[in-house]
């Protein structure tokens, strides 16, 4: 209690100049330190990178158009495009935002696009995800993150710890102020940008009728949940900008950049199609109908072909169905056209160790575990150290895994394993 009371004490949001109590504080650059600690492993827990390099340089751009006329400018943001269907965006501390593709897909011009990043420039100015960490919801493990000692590459409590904090804040659900607070930024940010604020009227329209109409699950479960959304809050915006911004409308030169954005997103709007059958191949293999659901991949792959997430699910779903030919080829293929995303290299990792092909299985789950550091990835390198004589770096994995996962089933099985290399 003594502790808690000396670390106490109060907080400035940089936007209002409000004090706000906390019971730690947490410094600007400890706050960019465990956005940029944490964005690496959000990225990986939720599909990875979307592959489209102009895609995600066009986002990069807005985005950074939109925070230079923020509050808190210098802030080292970063912009990302979700390989997830799911629509939504959020916000790490100290500048990391990212956008899913099945949030991009429904747009229509650049300024929407401009006041969903404002909004999520408008989380991080005001420190929203700070401030519940100040008042001790994570105090624990924002000091380890913050410590630098929770990002080992070889799996144990600390990076499991570092996995838990980015999990909780992607899954951040804001109070209505918080939100009301960064739309009100956000349209104050895309318009000194020179977007015309009624692209966020436009947005905030479109979710009103997704809400109205029975919002489907993936909006509950994304943009709904994270960021509540009502037919008030979205009225107050609007007259945010009929009285705030009455003269911002393209006659005063504030644009939609509607050929633009279409452009930049033409190759994700073709291949739509390709992920609708793909989401439904998730929810077969969910209900395990692993034949539909690797029909429904198959099918996916015909509309979008060359997408490394449709390979992974496909090579995954046939190592359920205990089909590792075609496994290793879908994996290989997966990870041929994208090295970046853990499941892709785990799941290759998984096939060469059942096939005896241990050097070559280690080096993919070593680079699995570099990408997001996992229980299974961790047992599953363990056992290639193991195969390939490095018995040293096999028993310290397997006991990395074991305390992580005390109790659990791959965490009982690496005390096995670590019993069994002792000789005990």
């Amino acid at each position: 209690m003594l502790t808690l009371l000396w670390l106490a004490g109060c907080a400035v949001n940089p936007v209002t100049g409000r004090s706000e109590l906390a019971l730690m504080q947490i410094s600007e650059a400890e706050e960019i330190s465990i956005g940029q600690k944490t964005f690496p492993q959000v990225l990986q827990q939720m599909g990875g990178d979307y592959p489209d390099p102009v895609l995600r340089a066009y986002v990069e751009q807005v985005g950074q158009r939109v925070a230079r006329y923020s509050h808190r400018p210098d802030l080292p943001y970063q912009f990302a495009v979700i390989n997830d269907s799911t629509p939504n965006a959020f916000a790490l501390p100290g500048g990391p935002i990212a956008i899913t593709r099945g949030l991009l897909v429904v747009m229509e011009n650049e300024a929407q696009l401009a006041s969903v990043l404002g909004h999520e420039v408008g989380h991080v100015t005001a420190r929203h995800s700070v401030a519940g960490m100040q008042r001790g919801a994570l105090l624990n493990v924002g000091l380890a993150v913050i410590s630098g000692v929770a990002g080992d590459a070889a799996y144990g409590p600390l990076a499991q710890q570092a996995g838990q904090l980015a999990a909780t804040l992607i899954d951040n659900t804001y109070s209505r102020e918080q939100e009301r607070e960064s739309d009100r930024l956000g349209i104050d940010y895309m318009v000194r940008a020179g977007y015309d604020p009624r692209g966020a009227v436009q947005l905030q329209e479109l979710f009103y009728r997704k809400l109205e109409g029975g919002a489907e699950p993936g909006w509950v479960g994304g943009l709904f949940r994270t960021h509540p959304f009502s037919r008030e809050r979205m009225l107050e915006n609007q007259a945010y900008i009929q009285t705030t911004y009455p003269q911002a409308t393209a006659a005063a030169g504030f644009t939609f950049n509607t050929r633009e954005f279409q452009q930049a997103t033409a190759s994700l709007r073709q291949k739509q199609k390709g992920f609708e059958l793909y989401d439904q191949g998730r929810q077969l293999e969910a209900r395990n109908q692993l034949p539909q659901a690797i029909a429904a991949y198959q099918q996916a792959l015909q509309a979008a072909p060359n997408e490394s997430l449709i390979y992974t699910r496909l090579g995954l779903a046939s190592l359920k169905a205990e089909d590792l030919v075609p496994a290793r080829r879908y994996l290989q293929r997966a990870v041929e056209l994208n090295g970046n995303y853990y499941e892709s290299r785990m799941g290759l990792g998984f096939v060469l160790l059942q096939r005896g092909e241990n050097p070559a299985a280690v080096r993919e789950l070593e680079q699995s575990m570099k990408l997001l550091p996992t229980l299974q990835g961790g047992y599953l390198l363990a056992q290639g150290y193991e195969r390939t004589g490095e018995r040293q770096k096999a028993l310290a994995l397997y006991r990395n895994v074991a305390e992580a996962d005390r109790g659990g089933k791959i965490g009982q099985a690496a005390a096995e394993r670590v019993r069994a290399l002792e000789g005990r």
